[in-house]
Order: structure tokens, then sequence, then C-alpha cells
């Protein structure tokens, strides 16, 4: 079960990625239709505004069209073979799953009061291209998805009489997926009112204890994250209509206009917008930790530590991806980890209690264009206070840090006992180099993780998400440790049972890549 949900959780990151970009694009374009800061140049007719309303119109489109790109992501990881048929599959019979439940309602929408004519909000309605049905945000489009892969798996390959061999394959799924959506709308239509109220109270409760809640859902992001299942903590919140409808991330986009025209204090307007805090940690937690972790380092081997702390330090506040670093202490020092994860959900709920909100899920990329530039004019006030919260939080950080790990000897990178062992962490050359192989390089970095994992014989399936390769295993036991990945290029191996996941970088996607091309030649040899 672990290893399904954790394959989940990382084909999920296909459509996620993508929210990135767009989300930086909306915040340029904001600005530039800003007439507070271009003044006559944004006016009203003028070819610049005209340009920059195209641009922002174009970066809505994964905003506007969320559901459909969850429906063709994931099968792109969930798939076992054929994954691009799938994703057709996935998209047909999700419009046709819609096309049921439109006409379902239209005939008996009073029944479970709803009511097709019906525009307000709270009608529970909404089009998905350009189709009038249920709004099942996210979550309706991961069921459908999660059906359709299933059929796909265990039915692709169906062989069926020669006179009907013409419906094999993608038409074969498509075939009996048509009944399944003719079942599965008509269930939607009963049981997806209910689903919505209880949103509705899980919405309540997140605004009503507020500290609180927030605090337990950034302690939760971080613990989570070693086991691949942080995503099922962020994903109904960012992209799903739990705290504001169309999740959090597209409601910041959407009124950002709306924000930038105002001096009203952001977070009476924007209340949810603490949850929109989970990146704090990557700009002021990471580096404090860093500091804390050179600080402490033998004398002999503090250039070495150097070597790798500062570009994986500068990866996690230019980009936001802090694996690297995390992944270190996490496996020399679990009780780091846990205090990262404590203080990453205090400097949320500090910064939201002192009226810091936004959209600061990423790195300072990310912030800048989501938040500081369209914004800055009008909040320049709330946002020095963030950063004031957060310097002292990097202080923060280092003390405990470096407090913890004198006391208690920790052996983290640069303070083994033996002087004659390699510092933990690699080199930036090593850095670098791993993540820009040449293609005989990733073949022997593959075959040495294939065989890492005790050979392709062990090997049942390879998935990844951002940095980790998500392995399930017939035998853990053969399955080597954590030294030895690191010894030939990794950042190291959790086992949970038969699910493995090895650490490997931002080149993640590639090496799976790699990894499953010498399988696929390993198999079909023997």
């Amino acid at each position: 079960m672990i290893q399904k949900i954790q394959k989940f959780g990382a084909a999920m990151l296909a459509p996620v990625l993508l929210f990135a970009f767009s989300g930086m694009i909306v915040g340029i374009s904001v600005l530039f239709t800003n007439q507070q800061i271009f003044g006559s140049l944004a006016a009203e007719g003028t070819l610049w505004l005209q340009f920059w309303t195209i641009v922002n119109k174009g970066a809505w489109t994964v905003f506007n069209q969320m559901p459909l790109l969850f429906v063709v992501g994931l099968p792109i990881g969930l798939a076992k073979k054929e994954q691009a048929r799938c994703c057709m599959e996935a998209l047909v019979l999700y419009l046709t799953f819609n096309y049921f439940v439109n006409q379902i309602l239209t005939y008996w929408g009073s029944y479970v009061g709803i009511a097709m004519d019906s525009t307000a909000k709270t009608s529970g309605l909404t089009s998905v291209a350009g189709i009038r049905t249920l709004d099942t945000g996210m979550l309706g489009a991961i069921v459908i998805a999660g059906v359709v892969v299933w059929l796909h798996n265990r039915f692709y390959e169906t062989e069926l009489p020669e006179c009907l061999a013409i419906f094999r394959g993608s038409c074969f799924i498509c075939m009996i997926g048509f009944v399944a959506m003719l079942v599965l709308a008509g269930a939607f239509v009963i049981i997806w009112p209910m689903i919505q109220h209880g949103i509705s109270m899980v919405q309540q409760f997140l605004i009503s204890t507020g500290n609180f809640g927030l605090w337990i859902y950034g302690l939760l992001l971080k613990l989570l994250l070693p086991f691949g299942m942080h995503h099922f903590v962020y994903a109904p919140i960012e992209f799903d209509s739990v705290l504001v409808d169309g999740g959090t991330v597209a409601y910041w986009a959407q009124h950002l206009g709306e924000f930038a025209q105002t001096t009203e204090p952001l977070k009476e307007l924007f209340p949810a917008g603490g949850f929109g805090l989970k990146g704090l940690v990557k700009v002021f937690g990471v580096p404090g930790a860093a500091l804390a972790l050179y600080s402490t380092a033998k004398p002999e081997k503090k250039k070495i530590v150097a070597g790798l702390l500062i570009p994986a330090t500068l990866t996690s506040i230019v980009a936001g991806v802090t694996e690297p670093l995390e992944y270190t202490f996490l496996f020399v020092a679990p009780v780091l980890f846990v205090i990262h994860a404590v203080l990453s959900a205090t400097l949320m709920v500090v910064s939201y209690s002192l009226g810091v909100v936004g959209s600061f899920g990423g790195g300072l990329i990310d912030w800048a264009a989501q938040n500081y530039i369209p914004l800055g004019a009008n909040h320049w006030q709330m946002y020095l206070i963030h950063i004031l919260v957060g310097l002292v939080f990097v202080g923060i950080w280092f003390v405990v840090f470096r407090t913890v790990i004198l006391k208690f000897n920790l052996k983290t990178p640069g303070r083994e006992d033996d002087d004659a062992t390699e510092v933990s962490l690699k080199t930036k050359a090593d850095y670098q180099a791993k993540t820009n192989h040449k293609k005989a390089e990733k073949t022997a970095y593959a075959k040495q993780i294939i065989e890492a994992l005790g050979g392709p014989e062990n090997i049942l399936e390879v998935t990844n998400c951002m940095t980790r390769l998500r392995v399930s295993v017939k035998d853990a036991a053969q399955v080597q440790g954590n030294d030895y990945f690191r010894s030939i290029g990794a950042h190291g191996v959790v086992k949970v049972g038969n699910a493995v996941q090895v650490i490997v970088g931002v080149n993640a996607p590639f090496i799976r890549g790699t990894v499953n091309e010498l399988l696929d030649s390993e198999r079909s040899v023997s």
C-alpha cells in the first residue's frame, strides 16, 4: 500500500511542476498592467496593455484547465506501458464522464438540489472544456485518471477475436471505460454534493483553528517528505477548493491584480494566505542549517563541506529545491530533520501572525514574480516584516542546529571520526558533474544503481519524483545500504518495506529514463 501511495504522489508532480512558471508569468504580466506603476503606458487601449493582457491570458492556461492537466498528467507516472496512449484515453473518458454528468443533472439535478441554470459560485457547478458539470476539481480528475490507468494497465493488451482485433488497445479501453464513466457519473451526482459539504466543513475547521491548523499543516509537510506523501497534504489546499475556490495557488494568481491596486492588509484580503508560506524554509531555514553544518565541521574539512553546501544552499534559495541538503541531515542525524520540520512550521505561523501572506511556495525567483514585483509598491511594509522575520529565523536555525550538533556530537558532514572517511556530501564539482552526465556516464551510473537495487531481477518498477527514484523491489534485503549508494554518487536511499527511494538529485527524471531503458534491454534479452 505504501508503494502505491508513494507512486501516486510522485505522479502528481507531472502537472504540479507546470504551475511555478505559469505563476511567475501571471505575476509579471499583472505588474506590467499596473497603471499605478507604469502610468499612461498601461492605460486602457494602449498597445502595451493589450500585449501584456494577451500574455496574462496565456499564463492562465494551467490554472483554468487544472482538472484536465491532472487527468492527462497522472497516467505519465502511473501507466506501466504506452503512457502516451493512456493519456489520450484518460482525456477522452474524462470528457465522456462530464458529458454524462451534464445530461444526468439536466434531467434529474433537482433531486440532488442542483440547478443547472444557476450561475452562483455556491452552485457546485463549473465548466470543463465547455461542458457544464459538477465542480469535482482536482479530486474528481484524480479519481477518473486513476480508474482509466487501472483499466489501461489491466486490459490494454487484452487479446480479442480476429474479427474484433481493430478494437484492441486504446479503443478497447475507451469501450469498457465508457460503461465505467456512466456508472461513475451517476455515483458522483449522488455522492459529490455530500463531499462538497465535507470539504466545506474541513475549510471551516482549518480557518477556525487559525495558527494551530497552519502549524500542523507546516509540520506534516516536512515530516511526510521522506515518505513521499507530502503531496497529499498540500495538493488539496493549493490546487483544490479546500480553503478557497480553485485552490490557493489559482486564487492568489486570479486576484493578484486586485491586491496590487489596494493598500489594505493582504491578510484581510486573503486570510488563507498563510498556507502559501511553505517555501519560507527554502530561503530562510536551509541557509541557517547549512551555516551550522559548516561551522561545526572539522577545520581541515571545512573547504570540502563548503564545496557542497554553497551550491546546494543556492539551489534551495533560488530554485526552491531543498532535498539535496535536507536529506543529508535526515540520513546522518534524523533528530535534525525533526527540528527542521518544527522550525519550518513555526516560521510559517510567526510570519502569518505578523500579517505575512502570499504565494511563497518556491525559491526567490518565484517569490519575486508572484509577490515582490507585482505587489511591492503598495505592500512593501509587509515584505519588510517578512524579510526581517526570515533573517531572525536564519539565526535561530543556526543556533539550534549548532547547539544540537555539538551537544550530542552528531556526525554531520565533516565531523566523521575517521579522518580518512570521505565527507558524506560531494564537492561542488562532483555535484555539477552528477547533474550533467554525458550519455556514457549516465549509463554507467544507472547500471550501478540497478546493481545496488539487487539487479534487474529484483526490480519490479521504477518511477520518479523531482529528486528521487521510486522503486518497487521484490526483496528489500537485496538492496544496498545508504553508504553504498552515496559511494556511487547518489545522496542516499530510503527503504519502507519493499518501496525504495534513491535520492539522486534534480536529474531524477532523466536517470529514471536511463534505468528503465537498461531494464527493458536486459529483460528483452532474457
